[in-house]
């Protein structure tokens, strides 16, 4: 039996019900998110138009959304004016945990990164979310700073 195949791309207006299933599907997501489209909707409309964000879908071969993730690019002064690869929202359906496509969709984030002259990848997670530190470690991710937040 050969392995499963995927692809990313950006994601598109009729991909947000899905989408939203996907941040929803998990413990702080499901207290976290809503169920009102309309305010997704006028999120994705921003995002698709600001240049310095990409708005990631992954699809198998049938066409099924299994995954999202969401990459901005930050130009930046410091680091002699290093530009930076922040990504975020990072959700995989349960049923493709574990088999590979989370390393997948960091590694092709990476490679975009790269690409538009990224020199820096750099992501939150939840301090709860201790699988995710596992895993961002594995890949390489050191958590070399304290973040905070403040709701506005």
């Amino acid at each position: 039996m050969g392995a499963a195949r995927y692809s990313i791309g950006r994601a598109e207006a009729g991909d947000v019900p899905v989408l939203v299933a996907l941040l929803s599907d998990d413990i702080l997501g499901v207290g976290r998110e809503t169920g009102d489209l309309e305010v997704y909707g006028r999120a994705f409309a921003e995002i698709a138009a600001d240049p310095h964000q990409f708005l990631a879908v992954v699809r198998t071969e049938s066409g099924e959304v299994v995954g999202t993730f969401q990459l901005t690019l930050i130009p930046g002064l410091a680091r002699a004016g290093a530009k930076r690869l922040l990504i975020e929202a990072v959700r995989l359906a349960h049923s493709t945990r574990g088999t590979g496509l989370g390393t997948a969709m960091i590694e092709w984030a990476h490679d975009y990164g790269r690409q538009q002259g990224a020199v820096l990848a750099q992501l939150t997670s939840d301090n709860s979310r201790t699988d995710a530190h596992r895993f961002y470690e594995g890949l390489g991710y050191e958590a070399t700073h304290t973040g905070f937040k403040l709701s506005l």
